[in-house]
């Protein structure tokens, strides 16, 4: 038996321990939101005043931002959190809101890869969206966070707080300050089954 078979074992169950520890603190760090116990409504209002103390914050950070945001059709703001144990692990819950209509609909997000460090960072995300067809596929799963869909600029790169990319321009915060454009490639979106009331589904867009 190689060296290499005989590692395999103990890798393959040290994989399966960082996987299950990732997954371990993304379930946790989803309810604390609003509290482990709380309501749907609960969670929401918590939502809801999230969403507005994060754009409150990008445009004290980026007034080119919110020269966007007034041209947007609507947003997205979500509460997110990444791990890195062997392999990364990702995931938040947020908002997108028609600016047109005020329609609400609650999402959630996940991510997963690859990597070789450990650590952990909280950070929040907000979407402007250019055209209403954009929204529609985000909100309704069919948007692809990708290729040209969402690129690293940095916060020098020309152009990126006044123009959108694809019928879309991305946001990251966190502690260390703002993102321009952030990295959201391989990320999912979809709709929260438990947060939308039946009123928000039966409406669609």
């Amino acid at each position: 038996m190689s060296a290499l078979q005989t590692l395999g074992a103990p890798i393959s169950r040290l994989l399966l321990l960082a996987l299950l520890g990732a997954g371990l603190m993304l379930a946790a760090g989803e309810p604390a939101q609003a509290g482990f116990f709380a309501t749907a409504s609960e969670k929401r209002a918590k939502v809801d005043a999230l969403a507005e103390e994060t754009l409150n914050r990008l445009f004290r950070e980026s007034p080119k931002a919110k020269a966007l945001f007034d041209r947007s059709v609507g947003y997205a703001v979500f509460d997110a959190t990444k791990v890195s144990l062997l392999v990364t692990g990702g995931g938040g819950t947020g908002v997108a809101i028609d600016r047109g209509t005020g329609l609400r609909t609650y999402m959630h997000m996940g991510t997963g890869g690859l990597n070789l460090g450990i650590g952990g960072q909280v950070l929040r995300l907000v979407f402007l969206f250019g055209d209403y067809e954009t929204m529609s596929d985000f909100v309704n799963g069919g948007w692809g966070a990708g290729g040209g869909a969402a690129v690293v600029a940095g916060r020098h790169s020309a152009g990126a707080e006044t123009s959108f990319i694809n019928g879309v321009a991305v946001y990251q915060l966190t502690d260390a300050g703002l993102l321009v454009v952030a990295e959201v490639t391989g990320t999912k979106f979809w709709r929260s089954r438990k947060l939308n009331v039946p009123a928000v589904l039966e409406t669609g867009n």
